[in-house]
């Protein structure tokens, strides 16, 4: 009998498939889909677990020590930087993302955000709803057509906005140091090896790419000053990504002229984050995949990610770590 604790109940339909099996103990630490990371219930639950369903909480040394039978960790998300797959892989611990459920979803909100933030939508909305009609003052409304947009980071996610883009009719320029610059050209899009010299052509700048000590803060004061007044800044990826305190100051002094985030670097964030303030960033709170059908589709992906792993046939393609598998990606 294996043992799986949840942090969070997920869709019904991949409830029913653990539900299946006779052989899977499961427990659920909250019926909540949303709200804070479940730590202090997760450390208290883990021991005895063979896996464990987690979100957004973190797995360090001091957890896994406390799981003395864990074998499998699945992350209901693509990101990974709150665990640490150093110590997952010494402890012989397989991690796994749900790749390919979310591309969709996050893609669109890239786009929202996108389209949000060209034609001024919340002030919009705002000024209807108070009975002064249209916004008169401020920054001007712009199509995406036409305009340059930069995507950093072209896997899954990247590869299907730069398509999303380039058919709003823009100029694609993409970046991404691990992808082959002759498949970016095949695409149709522009490839951009040099980062700092395309953050100067960008009308747009997009992330998609995952966090790493080697892209924390990659957009500081340097960056945002690279590019061009008139450009906006959008973020589906990663808070940790921005230096939030370096972009809140191009906001407000004009060094860029908006954005549109869906990430932050603390979440729930501080009440004082100074991006609160600001007219020309839209925000929304990380949920780029909270649609039903991605919902479902990547509970679905975390619970094969378990029931493959007991199974013996779980796919490389879908862990960090497959070197804990024992078989290569």
């Amino acid at each position: 009998m294996y043992k799986v604790v949840l942090c969070r109940a997920l869709h019904p339909t991949a409830m029913a498939m653990l539900a299946a099996r006779t052989d899977i103990e499961v427990q659920v630490l909250t019926d909540q889909f949303r709200g804070p990371p479940m730590q202090k219930e997760l450390a208290a639950s883990i021991a005895g677990a063979d896996g464990i369903m987690v979100g957004l909480e973190k797995v360090g040394e001091d957890l896994l020590v406390l799981g003395d039978r864990l074998r499998v960790i699945s992350r209901f998300g693509v990101g990974f930087d709150t665990l640490d797959i150093s110590a997952c892989t010494r402890r012989g611990v397989t991690v796994g993302v749900v790749n390919g459920a979310n591309d969709l979803s996050v893609a669109e909100h890239a786009m929202m955000l996108m389209l949000t933030t060209a034609r001024r939508t919340l002030e919009m909305d705002a000024s209807v709803r108070a009975g002064t009609w249209m916004v008169q003052a401020g920054r001007r409304m712009h199509e995406l057509s036409e305009r340059r947009v930069l995507v950093v980071g072209y896997g899954r996610i990247g590869t299907r906005v730069a398509r999303l883009c380039a058919a709003f009719g823009m100029t694609v320029m993409v970046h991404d140091p691990a992808f082959p610059t002759p498949r970016i050209a095949a695409d149709g899009h522009i490839p951009a090896p040099d980062l700092m010299a395309a953050v100067a052509e960008a009308d747009v700048v997009t992330l998609h790419c995952p966090l790493y000590e080697q892209t924390r803060h990659m957009v500081d004061a340097v960056f945002l000053a690279r590019m061009k007044p008139t450009a906006w800044l959008i973020n589906t990826a990663r808070g940790g990504l921005v230096d939030e305190a370096a972009l809140a100051a191009a906001l407000a002094n004009g060094t860029i002229e908006a954005a549109g985030v869906d990430v932050l670097v603390t979440e729930p964030p501080v009440p004082d984050n100074p991006l609160f303030k600001l007219p020309n960033v839209v925000l929304s709170p990380h949920n780029a995949a909270a649609p039903l059908e991605c919902y479902a589709k990547m509970s679905r992906r975390a619970v094969l990610n378990l029931i493959e792993y007991f199974d013996g046939k779980l796919d490389p393609g879908y862990t960090v770590n497959p070197e804990a598998l024992g078989r290569n990606a």
